[in-house]
Parts: structure tokens; sequence; C-alpha cells
């Protein structure tokens, strides 16, 4: 079990998102959490690959370094 506590604009607006959603406010923060969590993971998962790439070349640069594209 896990509560919260909410301001009243907030609360209102869950539950109106809930109401319109046909669910319940525990519906929704669940999804809103497992949401947020996802797109953290994403996030860490682009920096690390970012930094992987640090100091290499694109394609497009490799090309024009050869000629290839003129």
């Amino acid at each position: 079990m896990f509560a919260i506590r909410l301001d009243k604009e907030t609360e209102q607006n869950l539950d109106l998102l809930a109401k319109n959603r046909g669910s319940n406010r525990s519906a929704v923060v669940r999804e809103a959490i497992t949401q947020y969590l996802n797109d953290n993971e994403d996030l860490e998962m682009a920096k690390q690959a970012q930094s992987q790439m640090l100091g290499k070349k694109s394609l497009k640069q490799l090309r024009e370094e050869l000629g290839l594209d003129s």
C-alpha cells in the first residue's frame, strides 16, 4: 500500500481523468508511475548509448572524409 498527499486541484484533475477513462484514482496513478519509470529507463539507456558514441564519427562524416559524398 502506498499513500500520497495531493493538493486539491491535482486531486480534482485526477478524479476527472479517472472518471473520463471509466477508471479510478489508483489505476490512473499506477499507469502514470509506470510510464514515468519507463521513460526514465529509456532516458538512461539513451544517455549510455550517447556516452559510448563520444569520439566516434557518424557515417556521414566518414563518407565526407573519404570523399564518397561529393
